[in-house]
């Protein structure tokens, strides 16, 4: 009789305490998510996908150079004509370019004027614009002998191209060409917040003089860094000068500005798989006066809570990241097992493989395009098996991890109670035991 006793003793002060848990205890009061479930959240509640697209082709950002080469304001030719601009004893000048892949030249330098034309002795002005260097030669050789200054038959003329003409620009860079992943930062991993993105950006600015026929997107990014980094938004902005000059006023609605303006060009470095481009050759041709910026990615972050560590966590720029990776980058365990329910003890090992599970209940707080806010529950067990459950992480996601009911419960037995049973049941057959617990 004692033996039973004690067991309906022990059952008794177990079920008194289910009934003082289920009265109010907080390990159950805390908040459970009432959202949309994940695999059923409509497409347009849907993150996109940004590993669907793909690097714009390096040749849509480079223009086709002229051939053959047209002659215009400020171009510098090299002149030749024995006996008007240079004698036959004298040592012909040669002329090495300091911009541009051109060869040396030879001749006296002639710079093209804005009009047009290159002015000569006893000739006044011969017009070349539009012409080639071998046509501008024969039109200078034409004006010497249609003015009697030179015979033709007597006559030797040289012209050569010694500068092309060169388009002046500013490249401003606020990606910090070259640096890392935010997670390699000691920050993130030892004060449990990455730093955000603007304060990992990092401005340089570099001025160029290129070629006019070679001025594209390409080559300035290409003299200045190399493509845009991490840190930096897939697109390239080109602020574009007036004549070559800015008109300096600033549009009051200018941080409103989504799409180009007519003296705005955004050229896309991501596109949509097999699409078409949609910018042309004239709007990757830079001009004097020209500004290209490369903007920082300033919002591309999610935040985390509840049973997560509360983080601000900078989103990959070109991959996709799901819920249970972005938990993973905060440190969220999955399935590890837990710690164990209880200490339980029988003479060494009793019950000692009892674990306790993982929270498994996680609320994704999104925002939609009309600045609504919906709220999705997503089932971690669930979302290991079913990819519809993992969902994709939405730049401005908050991701708060909660336990369900039952989750609650075996957390409240595993930290509440503290068992104490010494039985002989398996070595006398005796129930003989005791148990202490403590109550909220």
């Amino acid at each position: 009789m004692n033996e039973t006793s004690s067991i309906r003793c022990t059952l008794g002060l177990l079920a008194i305490t289910l009934i003082t848990m289920c009265g109010g205890c907080a390990s159950l009061t805390n908040p459970v998510a009432n959202g949309i479930p994940a695999h059923l959240l409509p497409d347009e509640l849907l993150a996109s996908s940004v590993e669907r697209l793909e690097p714009t082709p390096l040749d849509w950002l480079k223009v086709t150079p002229p051939d053959p080469y047209r002659l215009d304001t400020g171009d510098i030719l090299g002149i030749y004509v024995e006996g008007a601009l240079g004698d036959r004893d004298q040592v012909l000048p040669i002329n090495f370019p300091q911009v541009g892949n051109a060869p040396p030249s030879t001749g006296f330098p002639v710079p093209i004027g804005e009009d047009g034309a290159v002015s000569l002795p006893f000739v006044k002005t011969v017009k070349v614009k539009g012409m080639t260097v071998e046509e501008a030669q024969t039109a200078i050789e034409s004006a010497y002998v249609e003015n009697q200054i030179l015979k033709a038959e007597k006559l030797r003329a040289l012209v050569t191209l010694v500068r092309a003409r060169t388009a002046r620009i500013h490249v401003i860079r606020e990606d910090a060409p070259g640096s890392r992943a935010y997670n390699d930062d000691a920050s993130y991993r030892l004060f449990g917040s990455a730093p955000s993105l603007g304060q990992r950006s990092k401005g340089t600015g570099m001025e160029l003089e290129l070629a006019e026929t070679e001025a594209d997107v390409l080559s300035a990014l290409a003299l200045t860094g190399g493509l845009p980094g991490p840190t930096a938004a897939n697109e390239v902005v080109i602020y574009r000068g007036a004549d070559g000059k800015s008109d300096g006023t600033l549009p009051a609605d200018w941080k409103q500005r989504a799409v180009a303006t007519p003296k705005i060009t955004r050229i896309p470095l991501r596109i949509e798989p097999g699409s078409a481009r949609n910018f042309t050759e004239d709007d990757i041709r830079l001009r004097a006066g020209d500004i290209v910026f490369i903007p920082p990615r300033e919002t591309d972050v999610y935040y985390t809570g509840g049973l997560l560590p509360a983080r601000e966590v900078p989103l990959p720029r070109d991959n996709d990241l799901r819920v249970v990776e972005a938990m993973l980058r905060v440190g969220g365990s999955v399935l590890n097992g837990g710690s164990i329910i209880g200490n339980f003890n029988q003479s060494g090992a009793f019950l000692s493989s009892i674990q306790n599970s993982n929270p498994s209940l996680l609320t994704v707080i999104r925002r939609t395009p009309n600045n609504q806010q919906v709220v999705i529950r997503v089932d971690l067990n669930r979302a290991l098996r079913d990819p519809r459950e993992n969902l994709l992480v939405h730049p401005g996601d908050m991701l708060v991890l909660q336990e369900t009911p039952s989750e609650a419960v075996s957390r409240y037995f595993a930290n509440v109670f503290d068992f104490g049973i010494f039985s002989q049941v398996w070595r006398r057959g005796s129930a003989a035991g005791q148990a202490s617990l403590s109550l909220p």
